[in-house]
Parts: C-alpha cells; sequence; structure tokens
C-alpha cells in the first residue's frame, strides 16, 4: 500500500451518526473525517475521508502507543461510542447529535470519558470550509471557546466550546488532557448561530441531551412492527434508514457522501446526496413493510408540494435535492486528491438530466401503496399523478439511460419498460380502489406492455429475460420482475432466468449489477458486486422455494456487513466495502429479504400485506 493510501481508513471501519438534517462519519480511530453541515448537501467542513491532508477533520485519540479500538451503538440507538483500549486505561468517546425535533439548529457532541485507568488525550478540530476551498480564520473568545469563520463573505461560522481549556493554532483548534476513572471531558461543535448553553452547565446538558436522544432512537425504534428473524440486523438497517431522511423536507438522501470510489483510484466516484425518486420510493415501501406510516406520509407529501415536476407531465426527473429542485450541476473538486487517488471528486450530478422510464412505476407503486395502506391521496394529487401516467402511455416505448444511469447511449432497456408497467397497472388500482373514472386506453398500454416484454425481451436461445432490446446479457435489475409482481417467481421463463443470471453476475452470494466489460455503459474501470442486488437475488431465491438456499445465502452476506451491521454501496471480492457509505437502498433491500425470508419459514407468505 503506497503512503498516500495508508492514510485512509478503509470506507468500511466508519460509523454514522446524524440529526436528520445531515450526519458525520467517525472512524475506528475516532475521527470524524466526513461531515457535511448543516445539511445532508451543504458543503463538507470535514472532508479528510477525500483529502488526507486538506479536507479537514475532527480527532481525539489517547497519546500513547499500543492502543486497540472497538465501536458500537447503544443497542436500538444511532448514539456510537469509540472505545480506546490499552493496558494503562480504557477511554471512550459517546458520539450524537441531538435530533431536529428536540433541537433548535444542527449541534454535534462528543464526550470523552475514561471508564478504567488514567489516559490521557488529544483533540484538535480542524474545519475546512465549502469543501475545502475556502480559509478560515479563528478567535478564541475565551478560554473554553473557540470560532472558525469561513472567510468568504456570507460563509458558516461554527463555535466549539468545551468543559476543557482550548488553543488557537493556526486554522485548527486543539487541546490535551488527562482524565482519571469517571472522569469526562465535553465538546460541542454547533452553528455559532445558534443559542448554547454556557460552559458551566454544559455538563449537565450534554447528559440531558445523551439520554433525550437515547430516548428519541429507542422510541422510534420501538414503533416497528417486525418480530420476527434478525430483528436486530433489521433494527439496524432501519435506524439507517430514518438518519438519512430529513426532518425539514420528508425527502430522503440514496447516501450521505459524494466521492467515495467504486474501485480504488477509478472513476466512477459519484454524489448521491439527493433524493432518487427511485431509491426513495422503495425506501417508503421498506419502512411501510416495519410499519413506518409517518415517514411514508412525509414522502408522499413531499412529493405532492415540494416537488415542482409532479405536476408537469413527462417533466418527472429521477433525482432532486432534498427540496425538491433541480440545483444539481456536476463539478470536479480538483483540488481534492480523493479517497487513496481515486479522482476525480465530484460534487453534483450530471445524471439528473437524464430520461429514466422506470422512475414512473417506483413512484406510483410507492404512491399506491401509502393510498392503501396509509391515507387516501387527495383528488388533486390523483390528478397530477394521471397526467404523468398519460404520458407513460405516450412514450413507454422510447428508450433511455435506464435505472444504472448509463452514459453510453440510450437503449430499450427491460427493467424501464417493466417499471412502465408498474406505473399504469398502479394507477389502475389507486383509480379502481377510489371508483375514480380512467381512460380504457390505460389497460390497452398495460397489456401492449406486458406482450412487449415476453416477446421483445426474451431471448430463446438463452432462455432468459435480457437487459435490452435485441441483447445477449442479463441484468441484476431483472431480479425485480417477481418482487414487483410482474411475474410469478416460479414461471418457467422466470426460473431459467435467474439459472442465467446465477450463472453469469452470481459469485457466490455476491451479485454484479452487470458485468462492466460490456462496454455498455459508456464509463471506464470497474466496479465491486452491489450488495442491493444480492439482497434481491435471495428475495427471489425465497420466493421460487428455494427458501434454505435463500437463507444461506443471506446470513453470509450478512457476515459482510461492517463492524457496525452497514453497508457502503458495493463490496469488493475481498470484502472491502466501495461506493458511498452508507447506502439506503442496500440496507432497504435488505430488510425486504428479511421479511420475505421469514414469511416464507414461518409459512406467512400469502397473508402478507405489502
Amino acid at each position: 500500500m503506497s503512503e498516500r493510501q495508508s492514510n485512509y481508513l478503509p470506507i468500511e471501519d466508519h460509523g454514522v451518526i446524524g440529526d436528520l438534517n445531515t450526519v458525520a462519519l467517525v472512524g475506528l480511530n475516532g475521527t470524524i473525517d466526513f461531515m457535511c453541515f448543516p445539511n445532508f448537501d451543504s458543503p463538507t467542513i470535514f472532508a479528510s475521508m477525500l483529502d488526507a491532508e486538506k479536507g479537514g477533520c475532527f480527532t481525539i485519540a489517547p497519546t500513547h502507543n499500543g492502543i486497540k479500538h472497538r465501536q458500537l451503538y447503544l443497542p436500538d440507538t444511532n448514539v456510537l461510542l469509540t472505545r480506546f483500549l490499552s493496558d494503562k486505561g480504557i477511554g471512550e468517546v459517546t458520539d450524537f447529535m441531538p435530533v431536529e425535533e428536540h433541537n433548535q439548529g444542527s449541534m454535534l457532541i462528543r464526550r470523552v470519558s475514561c471508564v478504567h485507568g488514567d489516559m490521557e488525550f488529544e483533540m484538535r478540530c480542524s474545519p475546512r470550509f465549502n469543501y475545502a476551498l475556502n480559509g478560515n480564520a479563528v478567535a478564541q473568545s475565551h478560554e473554553k471557546e473557540i470560532v472558525f469563520s469561513d472567510e468568504q463573505k456570507g460563509g458558516l461560522t461554527l463555535r466549539l466550546k468545551s468543559t476543557q481549556p482550548l488553543k488557537a493554532a493556526g486554522q485548527d483548534a486543539t487541546a490535551k488532557f488527562s482524565l482519571r476513572t469517571g472522569e469526562v471531558v465535553d465538546f460541542i461543535l454547533e452553528n455559532a448561530s445558534c443559542e448554547s448553553p454556557e460552559a458551566v452547565d454544559m455538563e449537565k446538558y450534554i447528559t440531558r441531551s445523551l439520554y433525550d436522544t437515547i430516548n428519541y432512537w429507542k422510541d422510534w425504534i420501538a414503533k416497528c412492527s417486525y418480530r420476527g428473524r434478525w430483528l436486530e440486523v433489521v433494527n439496524r438497517a432501519a435506524l439507517v434508514l430514518k438518519l438519512m431522511t430529513s426532518y425539514k423536507y420528508g425527502s430522503m438522501v440514496a447516501s450521505p457522501t459524494f466521492g467515495l470510489p467504486e474501485e480504488i483510484g477509478g472513476v466512477r466516484n459519484w454524489d448521491y446526496r439527493y433524493t432518487w425518486i427511485r431509491d426513495a420510493s422503495f425506501t417508503v415501501y421498506g419502512l411501510l413493510r416495519l410499519g413506518y406510516k409517518q415517514e411514508a406520509r412525509n414522502f408522499v407529501s413531499w412529493v405532492n408540494r415540494q416537488c415542482d415536476d409532479v405536476a408537469s407531465a413527462g417533466h418527472l426527473r429521477l433525482m432532486y435535492t432534498l427540496s425538491g429542485k433541480l440545483e444539481l450541476e456536476e463539478v470536479s473538486l480538483d483540488h481534492l486528491q480523493g479517497y487513496k487517488g481515486s479522482r476525480p471528486v465530484r460534487i453534483g450530478n450530471g445524471a439528473y438530466n437524464q430520461v429514466q422510464l422506470d422512475i414512473y412505476g417506483e413512484l406510483l407503486d410507492s404512491i399506491y401503496l401509502y393510498d392503501k395502506y396509509v391515507s387516501p391521496i387527495s383528488w388533486e394529487f390523483w390528478n397530477d399523478l394521471r397526467q404523468q401516467v398519460e404520458w407513460v402511455c405516450d412514450n413507454w416505448q422510447r428508450k433511455d439511460e435506464g435505472i444504472w444511469e448509463v452514459r453510453g447511449g440510450r437503449k430499450h432497456f427491460l427493467y424501464s419498460r417493466l417499471m412502465c408497467w408498474v406505473a399504469i397497472d398502479r394507477a389502475m388500482k389507486i383509480a379502481t380502489n377510489h371508483s375514480y373514472p380512467m381512460p380504457h386506453r390505460w389497460q390497452e398500454e398495460r397489456d401492449k406492455i406486458f406482450f412487449s416484454i415476453h416477446n421483445e425481451f426474451w431471448n430463446e436461445e438463452l432462455q432468459s429475460f435480457v437487459q435490452y432490446k435485441g441483447a445477449e446479457t442479463v441484468d441484476a435489475a431483472t431480479l425485480l420482475m417477481p418482487l414487483i409482481r410482474f411475474i410469478s417467481p416460479k414461471d418457467p421463463r422466470w426460473l431459467s432466468t435467474l439459472k442465467l443470471i446465477e450463472k453469469r453476475l452470481v459469485s457466490d452470494a455476491l451479485v454484479f449489477r452487470y458485468r462492466s466489460n460490456e462496454a455498455f455503459d459508456g464509463l471506464e474501470g470497474g466496479e465491486g458486486t452491489f450488495s442491493m442486488c444480492t439482497f434481491w437475488y435471495v428475495e427471489c431465491l425465497a420466493r421460487s422455494g428455494q427458501v434454505d438456499k435463500a437463507r444461506l445465502f443471506f446470513e453470509k452476506m450478512l457476515g459482510y456487513a461492517n463492524h457496525l451491521g452497514l453497508y457502503a454501496e458495493m463490496l469488493g471480492l475481498k470484502g472491502d466495502h466501495l461506493g458511498n457509505f452508507p447506502q439506503a437502498f442496500t440496507h432497504l433491500g435488505l430488510i425486504s429479504a428479511a421479511l420475505s425470508i421469514n414469511d416464507m419459514l414461518e409459512g406467512q407468505e400469502n397473508k402478507r400485506r405489502l
């Protein structure tokens, strides 16, 4: 490993904390090396994960060598403990962010404690504003408070407060302190525009905030209706999904990070801090299966009120900002070296302007479930959706860039065609449930799509549905065919397709979304296996009657999670996590697979409501 690469923790050696506005990634070594502030899609204040020298970080660590590191969540919470174990003593950092419902502004709290023995710690807080593009001024207001100001006019101002004296050192704040058994030192990093407790009251304030935050998460997870197998794993996945939900808007980010590579040293480094209609819609499905109706209500409300394009037929885009806008211009941060030298580091996402026909089906499916199991949608909202369905009826035969956002030209993708069928099918179900009038052509177009898929995307020689019209390749997205109830999971055509997917895309329990060397996506380099595709695969196995095999592969896949039960977008064949971290879609796939396999094992597969 090169010296440059050795400066970076593995992606999987991180935990994540958050407050429903943003998150911070905390390394096993106690360093916060990624954080956008104050919102998910704000510029970073810490980005040493993307440039160890320039990016900025917030480090707390013992001063002596020979430390072992451990990390865990307090059960059923997003409160993270990082432990330092040594012969001299045991230290601990408790990291959390008070949840927005209990807090007027974003705040990061770090409590350092000595559990046993005597330990000396060093702290260095090194924020770098605006993706480390802007300088910062440091001012010490008093012994235990330092203010960092973005030198750019109108920029962010941060305040670091502590129960321990602080020192200004260039652009940073530092502290060095010794603790005996039972002693603690507290740090608060916050937006300077927010009110803050006095330093003399900090310890009591943080203790109260810690208990409030623990109780918030425990109360939230207690609302989960699932009581089956792998409960702790399912709960952790649900907590991760909740962390990526905006309290302010109800929208959900696909992942809270950007620029983490799909291949070390490669160029597939994207920004996922936006709301994908596809990802968010599937997340609503997953949370509804766990009994979380409020999150579904919040997302549907976002679509109805915030997303400007839902009322404009054919203008629905595949992704939006958290506030429902299209400010997504893709640019490269060329001053950053990238994770382990993986460049370019991109912000924004140029795929926002692509045509992806599948998003209509995913959106209509989530609204259908919401309308059926949460609350009836309004007539006005239905009129907006009806216009989108009419557009799908007119345009389902178009080429598009597809679910994987290829940059090698549009094609007639099977998955896009499939989800157009879903869009019309679910719209018809909504209309029937409400006795709304609907055009006769909806059923005609739905049936045309059905026959198109069976006739134009079936390869008789391969005995398989193929990736796009005329292709001889398969695609892991096809695994959703039985999951969205287009085809029976035991249909002979489906079973033979599943066999070919296993032959070409499956490596043990790990599944490639497609083979990147097939050169249709217009991108250089390779990538790992897609974790969410593995969970789709095991769910298909279970529904096809191969329950024992599904359970085996599912439980093997659980072994690829990091030490906290979290997953990045992809896995390398050495088990290394690749791509943005954590990824919502992966954790959603885990939930869906766990519940489906549990249903099969309990003999409840025909009683499932969703």
